[in-house]
């Protein structure tokens, strides 16, 4: 409105529409719970290993000489790189860089492969595959005996004609497949177990033995080559300067040259074992403890050699590699989910909280039983009585009887169960109308005067017995009881 009375232009008025998808409710946000993110199978994962990019990358926990492999790998081919192969790629050819290079890749890359890949972890047994396998065990051997026995540690199997023992892990809670070992450093199974290898930072099994071989076989060429064009190129300055210039101009061919001399015997040495190991078709683990021989006529003969050198080392290195049996990136599966407990707010009397927050129908019941009791009691009572020298309520019969008396304001809280039987004093309870037979309710016109309005120091006394509850009235209470139940399972 103007001020002089008329009406003015109305504005317009924009409203901007409510959203009707927002993420939750006022009544639904308290009672919504975040779901947690599912968490992989490396996270939770038993064995003493370390994983890295979301579990792609599996080692052991000691990285240390790992990463001193690392180190002597790319400071010696550094310094050949940096300080070598300039004046023999002009000396004599550019070829030896570019055959230096590659073979430096090709041992990094197999190194990585190594340290980074799963060996052949067995997943261990859950714990009812574990109680199924020690009730087989117990079965097999007869668990009427008395007495504590313990699961036996082998089991026998023919692979080849020559019988091979299935040793029991009681870590893992399996028979270990043959040829498998239990690593103490990884606390894992691994198939096909070498060896465990610090330099490598890993357990070396059936999933990156091959790419260990081509590693220690790439490293024994890549330090021959470095060494023997180091030692030529301190051989081409000596003839022009001296040999003991020729060491003042390229003090990094000095310390090359000594890494390379010592450790070029263990490595070439490795690699030459290996070899022998790949062409027999054995693990280093079987031949340190000398569990079969080459010999196919003796009786340890080797049952897993194919019988030929070119066979072998055909199935060591160009085999099809198998999978990864622990799937460390895959999630874990979630368990059931809980029930959430009733969002209108009831309490439940007599229920005991479980975890699916539920409660017993039978404890449903009683408790419903004992609310709707408690409730009644106040309005039941039997025999009333008063004695002669008090004075007497208006309509009501006085009776006279020993009773304890109360002065009148004393509050005596009311029993909640109609049995029960004390001296104590109900004196903010009701006396009921007496009659000849029976127990009935008041009518609200029966009802006296509240205590309130009494004469001061007119004493009220009560019963102080209480009988049981007449059949009518317990078979009311119970009908009371289940439609009560009723109530409180729909809300």
């Amino acid at each position: 409105m103007t001020p002089g009375g008329g009406s003015g232009p109305m504005k317009d008025c924009e409203y901007s529409q409510i959203s009707t998808h927002s993420s939750s409710s006022p009544m639904e946000s308290p009672h919504k719970k975040k779901k947690p993110a599912p968490k992989r199978k490396w996270e939770v994962f038993p064995g003493r290993n370390k994983f890295f990019c979301n579990g792609r990358i599996m080692m052991a926990r000691q990285t240390g000489v790992f990463y001193l492999t690392l180190v002597l790998i790319l400071v010696t081919s550094g310094l050949f790189f940096a300080f070598d192969c300039p004046y023999l790629s002009e000396k004599i050819t550019p070829a030896i860089p570019a055959i230096g290079g590659i073979l430096f890749f090709f041992v990094m890359g197999t190194l990585l492969r190594t340290s980074f890949t799963d060996p052949g972890v067995l997943p261990r047994a859950t714990p009812d595959e574990a109680a199924d396998l020690e009730r087989q065990i117990d079965i097999a051997n007869g668990s009427s005996s008395g007495g504590y026995r313990p699961p036996p540690r082998t089991k026998e199997v023919i692979i080849n004609g020559q019988t091979v023992k299935l040793k029991y892990c009681f870590t893992c809670k399996i028979f270990r497949p043959p040829r498998a070992s239990h690593c103490s450093l990884c606390d894992n199974c691994v198939e096909r177990f070498d060896h465990h290898c610090p330099w490598v930072g890993n357990c070396v099994g059936k999933r990156n033995y091959r790419f260990f071989y081509m590693f220690i076989l790439s490293l024994s060429f890549l330090t021959v080559f470095i060494f023997a064009f180091v030692i030529t190129h301190v051989i081409l300055r000596s003839q022009q300067t001296g040999f003991l210039n020729a060491l003042k101009d390229s003090p990094a061919s000095v310390l090359e040259a000594v890494v390379c001399f010592f450790s070029v015997w263990s490595i070439v040495g490795l690699s030459g074992f290996h070899t022998y190991l790949i062409s027999s078709n054995q693990t280093t683990n079987e031949d340190i403890k000398g569990s079969w021989s080459n010999k196919r006529g003796k009786e340890n003969y080797n049952p897993y050699s194919y019988g030929n050198i070119f066979t072998n080392c055909c199935a060591a290195l160009c085999g099809p590699l198998s999978p990864s049996l622990i799937d460390r990136r895959g999630f874990i599966q979630p368990d059931t989910p809980q029930l959430a407990g009733p969002s209108n707010g009831i309490t439940m009397y007599g229920a005991t909280q479980s975890q699916s927050n539920m409660c017993d129908q039978d404890q449903c019941i009683q408790s419903t039983k004992f609310v709707l009791q408690a409730a009644a009691t106040p309005l039941l009572q039997s025999e009333p009585s008063i004695t002669s020298e008090e004075l007497p309520l208006p309509g009501k019969t006085t009776i006279s009887g020993p009773c304890a008396t109360l002065t009148l304001g004393q509050p005596t809280p009311p029993s909640s169960m109609p049995n029960l039987t004390s001296d104590t004093g109900l004196t903010d309870m009701i006396p009921l109308k007496e009659e000849h037979e029976g127990h009935q309710f008041l009518t609200p016109e029966e009802a006296p005067s509240p205590p309130g309005m009494l004469p001061s120091g007119s004493p009220i006394t009560h019963s102080h017995t209480m009988h049981i509850l007449s059949l009518a009235s317990q078979d009311s209470l119970h009908e009371d009881s289940v439609r009560g139940l009723v109530k409180l399972s729909s809300v």
